[in-house]
C-alpha cells in the first residue's frame, strides 16, 4: 500500500525529477515519504534506517513532535515580517541562542552556505573597521578539502574540481593550506599577518570523508590565530549540535551537557558557524555567533535576510535546541559513537578485503572502502545496504559516511551494525 499523498511508484516519481528538475545531485535509487526518529518509508511502504540524517540536519529524529508543535502553533500566530519590523520571538530566540552557545551576538540567517558569506563579510569587515587591514587587501586562511557550501565565493576557495569546475571568475582573497597541518598554517600566518583577518575551518571534514584532525590542531591553530590577531572561525554546521559526542566539536571530548564554554578542553571561537540540525531539520535556519566587538561592524543596511529571524525559525530552532538538551542527545551520540566504532573495527579486522579503515566521532562516523576512489564498490554497498533497510550515501568515491539522528537507541544501534556487517561479509565473498 503506498504511504504517500501520491499514487505513483517510485520509478514514476523518480522519471518525474529526472525529467524536470535540474541534474545537480545523484540519489540513492530510494523514494522517501514519510520520516519519524531513526526511520524513513518509501512510497510503497518500506522501512529504513536513516543513516545519514540529512547530512547531520536529523539530529533530533525526523519529524520530532516538540519540534512539529512549534512549528505548527507559531505558524497558526505569524511567519514572516521581514526584518523591516520587529516580532515577538527574534529577540526571545537571540537571547537564548546566545546563552546556550556563550557568545553575546547572533546574525541569524537561513542556510549553512548563507551564514558562511555572513561570516565571511564579518570577518573581512572586521579586518578593516578593527585590525586597520588596507581597504580590499584582505585575506581569509582556508583549508584543502573542505566544503563550505556552494556559492561562488565558497566554492572560489574549494579544491574539489566537481564542486569548482567551469563556474569561474572566482572570488579572490583566500588561501588554502593543508588540513591538520600546523606547520603549514604556522607558515601562511607568518607570511603577511597584518593582512589576514580569519581562519575558516571545520573542526571535522564531514564532505571530505570524516577527516579527525589530530586532537591538538584545533586549539593549537586558536592559538596561533590569536598570537596575530587573527579571527579563528569555526564552521559547525555539520559537526555541531551534539552530533560529535559533544555540543560542539570545538568542545574536544568534555563529558560536560553543554554551555562547554566552562570546560578546560573548550576551544572558543572568535565566530561560530550554525545550521543543519540546529532546526532539527524542520526549516532552514542558520546563525553566526561573535561578541559585541566583533559584530558591531554589521550596521543596518549592510547585511540581511528576508527571512533570517523570522518567527517560524526561531519557535522551530529554540524548540529543536531544547529537546538536545532535555534527551541529552549529545550523550547518546558519545556512548553510542564508542560503539558502533568498535564493531565496525571488528570489521576492518576481520574483512581487510574490503574495508580499510574507520573514523570519527560521535555518531558522524565513516568506512574507508578498499578500492580506489574512482570505483564504484561503495555506491554498491550503500545500494546493497538500502536493499537491507538502511540508507547511507558514499563521499569521495570510496568512503561512505555513516551518521544516524542522535534518538537512536542501543538496540537499534546494534541491529544496524548487523546490518552493515551482513553487507559486508556479502562483499567480502564476491
Amino acid at each position: 500500500m503506498l504511504t504517500s499523498n501520491s499514487t505513483l511508484s517510485s520509478e514514476a516519481l523518480m522519471e518525474l525529477e529526472n525529467q524536470y528538475g535540474a541534474h545537480n545531485y545523484h540519489p540513492l535509487p530510494v523514494v522517501l515519504a514519510r520520516g519519524r526518529g531513526v526511520y524513513v518509508w518509501d512510497v510503497e511502504g518500506k522501512r529504513y534506517y536513516d543513516f545519514l540524517s540529512a547530512y547531520s540536519a536529523v539530529n533530533q529524529g525526523h519529524c520530532h513532535p516538540r519540534i512539529i508543535d512549534a512549528l505548527v502553533e507559531q505558524a497558526r500566530e505569524l511567519t514572516l515580517t521581514s526584518r523591516a519590523f520587529y516580532n515577538d520571538g527574534l529577540g526571545l530566540y537571540e537571547e537564548y541562542l546566545t546563552r546556550y552557545f556563550g557568545f553575546e551576538k547572533v546574525l541569524p540567517m537561513n542556510t549553512g552556505a548563507e551564514a558562511v558569506e555572513t561570516a565571511v563579510k564579518i570577518v573581512r569587515k572586521w579586518g578593516y573597521e578593527k585590525k586597520g587591514i588596507p581597504a580590499g587587501e584582505a585575506k581569509i586562511i582556508v583549508c584543502g578539502q573542505n566544503f563550505h557550501g556552494r556559492t561562488i565565493s565558497i566554492i572560489s576557495f574549494s579544491s574539489d574540481p566537481n564542486a569548482k569546475g567551469q563556474f569561474g571568475p572566482y572570488t579572490p582573497g583566500f588561501q588554502s593550506v593543508p588540513y591538520n597541518d600546523l606547520a603549514a598554517l604556522q607558515a601562511v600566518l607568518d607570511q603577511e599577518p597584518e593582512k589576514i583577518a580569519g581562519f575558516l575551518v571545520e573542526p571535522i571534514q564531514g564532505e571530505a570523508g570524516v577527516y579527525v584532525p589530530d586532537d591538538n590542531f584545533i586549539p593549537a591553530a586558536a592559538a596561533l590565530c590569536r598570537e596575530r590577531n587573527i579571527l579563528f572561525v569555526a564552521d559547525e554546521i555539520q559537526t555541531g549540535i551534539g552530533r560529535t559526542g559533544a555540543l560542539l566539536r570545538i568542545c574536544g571530548d568534555c563529558t560536560c551537557a553543554g554551555h562547554c564554554e566552562q570546560q578546560a578542553t573548550y576551544t572558543r571561537p572568535d565566530v561560530l558557524i550554525l545550521g543543519k540540525a540546529i532546526s532539527g531539520g524542520v526549516y532552514p535556519v542558520s546563525a553566526v555567533l561573535a561578541d559585541n566587538t566583533i559584530m558591531e561592524v554589521i550596521r543596518p543596511g549592510q547585511h540581511g535576510s528576508t527571512f533570517g529571524g523570522n518567527p517560524l525559525a526561531c519557535a522551530v530552532a529554540m524548540a529543536a535546541l531544547e529537546v538536545v538538551r532535555d534527551e541529552k542527545l549529545t550523550q547518546n551520540a558519545r556512548q553510542l559513537g564508542n560503539r558502533f566504532r568498535e564493531r565496525m573495527q571488528e570489521l576492518v579486522d576481520r574483512f581487510p578485503q574490503v574495508l580499510s579503515k574507520v573514523r570519527g566521532k560521535g555518531l558522524l562516523n565513516a568506512v574507508v572502502i578498499n578500492d580506489t576512489p574512482d570505483s564504484k564498490t561503495a555506491w554498491n554497498m550503500c545500494v546493497s545496504l538500502a536493499e537491507a533497510g538502511l540508507l547511507a550515501k558514499p563521499t569521495h568515491g570510496n568512503i561512505i559516511r555513516f551518521a544516524p539522528p542522535l534518538v537512536i537507541t542501543e538496540d537499534q544501534l546494534e541491529e544496524c551494525c548487523d546490518i552493515i556487517a551482513g553487507v559486508v561479509e556479502q562483499f567480502a565473498a564476491n
